[in-house]
C-alpha cells in the first residue's frame, strides 16, 4: 500500500494558498492519548461505513466529545453505521489507522466519503489537523477548512453528532 506524504498535504494546501500554521509534537493516534494541548479546536477524526460497506463518512467532532453513531445514522438516513476496517481506511483515503486526517480526501476520487462536522465546532476558531504525519499538526482557519473541503468536492454537512 502506497500511503499519502506529507508533502502531499503540503502541494494541496500551497495548491489553494491556504496559510498553515505547523505544531510538532509526539505522535497522536488518538486523542485520548495525550495531553497535548494545541491551539484552536481540540477535534477528533472517526472514519465509518453504512451497512453494506460501500459508503463512507468522515466524521469530525470536537475531542471530548462522544459520537452518537445511532443518532448519526439517522440523521444521515443510514440504518447502521460502523467504523471501516483498517484496510478499507488505507485503500480509500491512503492512510493508516491512527492518521485519519480531512486532507485525504484529496484521493477519494470517487466520492464514497462524506463529509460531516459535529454542530458544536466554532466555525470562528482553528482547527488542527495532521499532514498525512501523526508527529505534526497543521492549523488552518475555518474558513480555509471549508474552501479546501469545496474545492476537493466534500462539502461540510453540520450535524448534531
Amino acid at each position: 500500500m502506497v500511503y499519502a506524504k506529507e508533502e502531499d498535504a503540503k502541494v494541496l494546501l500551497e495548491q489553494y494558498h491556504i496559510p498553515y500554521e505547523e505544531l510538532k509534537h509526539h505522535a497522536i493516534t488518538s486523542v485520548r492519548d495525550t495531553d497535548i494541548v494545541l491551539p484552536g479546536q481540540q477535534v477528533k477524526n472517526l472514519f465509518l461505513k453504512n451497512k453494506k460497506g460501500k459508503h463512507y463518512y468522515l466524521i469530525i467532532l470536537l475531542d471530548e466529545k462522544m459520537a452518537d453513531i445511532n443518532r448519526i445514522a439517522e440523521q444521515i438516513g443510514e440504518k447502521r453505521l460502523s467504523f471501516a476496517s483498517s484496510e478499507r481506511l488505507e485503500e480509500v483515503l491512503k492512510v493508516p489507522a491512527g492518521t485519519v486526517t480531512p486532507f485525504a480526501l484529496l484521493y477519494d476520487q470517487d466520492l464514497k466519503v462524506s463529509l460531516i462536522l459535529d454542530k458544536d465546532i466554532d466555525q470562528n476558531v482553528t482547527l488542527g489537523f495532521h499532514p498525512f504525519i501523526n508527529t505534526k499538526t497543521w492549523m488552518i482557519s475555518f474558513k480555509d477548512f471549508d474552501k479546501l473541503m469545496k474545492s476537493l468536492n466534500h462539502p461540510i454537512t453540520f450535524l448534531d453528532c
